[in-house]
């Protein structure tokens, strides 16, 4: 039966069933459509036909007998958004996902399971904690205290699937995870696509501390501080950041945050804040040079600072589906259907020429 698949394909492009009648034609009535959707009624193979083109999808995605939900989504950031908007983002998230998931299945060996930590350092019970918790992680990890090149990767090499959707300006990312009948749960990280690099490796690492943190009697505001402390311990480590610093200064000037904000690549918002978490400046050094930061306004989302970064872009899943087509374990047009790009684009990418 389709209606499962259809309603999440039709959500994915928040389209309403009048508005999907409309897009085949009027082939059908949108009641009809509701009832396909409700497995009430199946479409002949000519309507069936109409519906995929106009939700960019192919026949066999909605004949697909594959299982899988979405639990656990949480859009902490997005107070105002509406049920649509959030049925939409859920449902790109499983699209993308279960074709994610397609190809890890063509390729033998290749999924990275995840494994979420077992340690005592997780268990949260004050905001502090997170700082321990985001050390044992990165013991864990074998990260050492280097910075973090591309959290993307990092994640994605951990078994966390990254995926970059265009979200409202207002909302950062999401964690969740998708549920597969006698398979591991697979967790997601669903990131702003239209936010700097900077926003997104904060919010990825954050997404992160939801996933791996566990909170003892901390209120929703106390687990997002703790979330953030996590954020800003696991992309600027303490013992890099003394090094680099030193552990007690008089005053930090905004060049400098600007030179460090390159080898971490996080905001100078972010370093000045964590600069006081460690204690290296004084409440009163660190309001003078908040000030600072607020009256460049380099404090705010539409931050237009020096050295701004590119959004990391999640690449292992299009690295996957190039690995399938030269093994000939994909086709080109069902790697040009699983990437959602023209036969044209993915010949350009496997021929490695630039956009």
């Amino acid at each position: 039966m389709i209606g499962n698949r259809l309603k999440r394909a039709r959500e994915a492009l928040g389209l309403s069933l009048r508005e999907l009648e409309a897009a085949i034609q009027g082939q059908v009535s949108a009641q009809a459509i509701g009832k396909y959707e409700r497995d009430e009624m199946m479409p002949s193979s000519t309507i069936l036909l109409a519906m995929a083109k106009a939700l960019r999808v192919s026949p066999e995605y909605l004949l697909s007998e594959r299982e899988i939900e979405l639990t656990g989504v949480d859009f902490r950031k997005a107070p105002h958004a509406g049920v649509k908007e959030e049925r939409a983002v859920q449902a790109s998230v499983l699209d993308q996902v279960e074709r994610y998931l397609e190809l890890e299945e063509l390729l033998p060996g290749v999924e990275q399971a995840w494994a979420a930590p077992e340690d005592e350092a997780f268990d949260i019970a004050r905001v502090e904690d997170a700082e321990q918790a985001a050390d044992a992680l990165r013991r864990l990890w074998k990260l050492g205290i280097d910075p973090i090149p591309f959290m993307a990767e990092l994640l994605e090499d951990k078994g966390v699937k990254v995926i970059a959707l265009d979200l409202p300006e207002n909302v950062s990312g999401s964690k969740a995870f998708v549920q597969r009948p006698d398979r591991q749960d697979v967790p997601v990280i669903v990131v702003n696509q239209g936010h700097n690099g900077e926003r997104q490796r904060f919010t990825l690492a954050h997404e992160l501390a939801h996933l791996v943190l566990r909170f003892s009697g901390l209120s929703d505001a106390e687990q997002e501080k703790a979330a953030d402390r996590f954020a800003g311990a696991f992309l600027m480590a303490r013992d890099m950041v003394f090094r680099l610093l030193g552990p007690h200064r008089t005053s930090i000037s905004i060049g400098e945050l600007a030179e460090l904000k390159k080898l971490f690549k996080v905001s100078i918002a972010s370093l000045a804040v964590r600069c006081a978490q460690l204690g290296i400046i004084t409440k009163a050094v660190y309001g003078r040079l908040w000030a600072q930061i607020k009256d460049l306004g380099w404090n705010s989302q539409a931050s237009g600072e020096p050295g701004m970064l590119m959004p990391e872009v999640p690449q292992r899943m299009e690295r996957l589906c190039l690995r399938a087509v030269a093994e000939g374990a994909i086709s080109e047009a069902r790697a040009a259907e699983l990437l959602r790009i023209s036969v044209r684009e993915l010949d350009r990418r496997l021929a490695g020429q630039p956009g």
